[in-house]
């Protein structure tokens, strides 16, 4: 697929708002773009999450993960908290997890979601997070978006 074919279809999920075929095309975008372009692509990502967390917030609806769009709208502010994170803004990251929190009706996302949450808080940098606390290799088993298995 070329670039331009590309372009249209981003812009045609952008356009129609659909964070979730925006993730579909993510692949592509990875094999076609280069990192200006990248950067860019996940930004109208984020934008969209914002907009819907404004929606959600403005409504008092929670995200159902179980919901398409809700998934990819939570996702997209969880890898954007996670960026928070990992870049040692523990402040910012842990408000943004407490958001994510508070806005998804998935008991399993919530509880892990605390625990980010707690690790931020208590200022334990992303490093320690990945070696000692968080359980990747459970996590990639059960195919989660979210680090969702801890080792303590």
């Amino acid at each position: 697929m070329n670039a331009e074919a590309l372009k249209s279809e981003i812009l045609k999920a952008q356009s129609e708002g659909d964070i979730a075929a925006l993730y579909l095309l993510e692949q592509r975008a990875h094999d076609v773009f280069g990192e200006e372009e990248l950067v860019a692509y996940y930004a109208n990502i984020l934008d969209l999450a914002l907009e819907n967390l404004t929606t959600a917030l403005e409504s008092a609806k929670r995200f159902k993960l179980d919901e398409v769009q809700d998934y990819a709208t939570v996702r997209a502010l969880y890898e954007y908290a996670i960026e928070h994170y990992s870049a040692g803004s523990l402040s910012d990251a842990a408000a943004l997890f407490e958001i994510l929190e508070g806005i998804s009706e998935d008991r399993a996302f919530q509880e892990a979601i605390k625990r980010h949450t707690r690790c931020a808080n208590d200022q334990i940098a992303f490093e320690r997070f990945i070696d000692e606390i968080a359980d990747l290799d459970a996590t990639q088993e059960a195919q989660s978006f979210y680090i969702c298995a801890f080792k303590a």
